[in-house]
């Protein structure tokens, strides 16, 4: 693929709607806040944070934190406990 041309498409970032971000600038503003509806929609539809964090080019904390900002109600962590608890 040469420089010139086009990323395929269909990946993860197009999936959650972002495009990767630099993850050493500042979001800030309108930015941020629509950096915030995407992340948290692409939450609300079933994505883990971390395949978010991964398709935006961010860290799992920056995502978190987003998403604790909006005010969205996270998810239990899956998985089935292995026998009784006493």
């Amino acid at each position: 693929m040469t420089p010139e041309s086009n990323p395929p498409t269909g990946g993860a970032a197009d999936e959650a709607g972002a495009a990767k971000t630099d993850p050493n600038r500042q979001v800030r503003g309108d930015e941020r806040r629509e950096l915030t509806e995407r992340v948290t929609t692409a939450y609300d539809q079933g994505r883990s944070i971390r395949d978010i964090a991964s398709a935006i080019g961010r860290s799992y904390g920056f995502v978190h934190r987003l998403l604790a900002e909006a005010g969205v109600d996270f998810r239990t962590r899956g998985g089935a406990r292995k026998g009784d608890r006493k």
